[in-house]
């Protein structure tokens, strides 16, 4: 998933997109515990997309707060 793609989801669809993430995480490493996982990389790739995903929601985060933060400091 391209970093861009997550920036045009909206908070609930990001929400939505890392429990999905999550649980396609959980499953691949009980296939690979069992040795049934056919490709090791998937691994990596959905732990790349959840960190994406969260670090984006951590940038939204940071720019709503930083925007209440200048609202209040102009009634000072």
């Amino acid at each position: 998933m391209k970093p861009s793609e997550i920036r045009n989801m909206s908070d609930e669809q990001l929400v939505l997109t890392l429990k999905d993430c999550e649980k396609q995480l959980f499953q691949l490493r009980f296939q690979s515990a069992t040795d049934r996982l056919e490709t090791p990389a998937e691994i990596s790739k959905t732990r790349k997309d959840i960190a994406r995903i969260l670090t984006i929601m951590r940038e939204r985060e940071l720019v709503n707060g930083n925007a209440d933060a200048v609202k209040e400091g102009s009634n000072v």
